[in-house]
């Protein structure tokens, strides 16, 4: 749900976009850490945010990484 906002901020069309990898912290909502694949030998991180249900709002991207590899971390 958070690839359209990050193909309009670098601009972009991703047409392979996998998660490979996630990581959770419970806020007061959800932080998702996500190593995304978006090309056979590039990746992504992105960190997006789902609100509490209460709140009726959908995910937000918070921030990115671009030129990662499969094998960097996930930050």
């Amino acid at each position: 749900q958070v690839k359209p906002q990050l193909e309009k901020d670098l601009k972009t069309i991703y047409l392979l976009f996998i998660a490979i990898e996630y990581k959770t912290q419970v806020v007061a909502g959800i932080n998702y850490c996500i190593k995304v694949q978006v090309s056979e030998a590039e990746y992504v991180h992105l960190l997006a945010f789902v609100a509490l249900p209460q709140e009726n709002q959908g995910p937000e991207l918070v921030r990115f990484s671009t030129d990662k590899t499969r094998d960097d971390p996930l930050e």
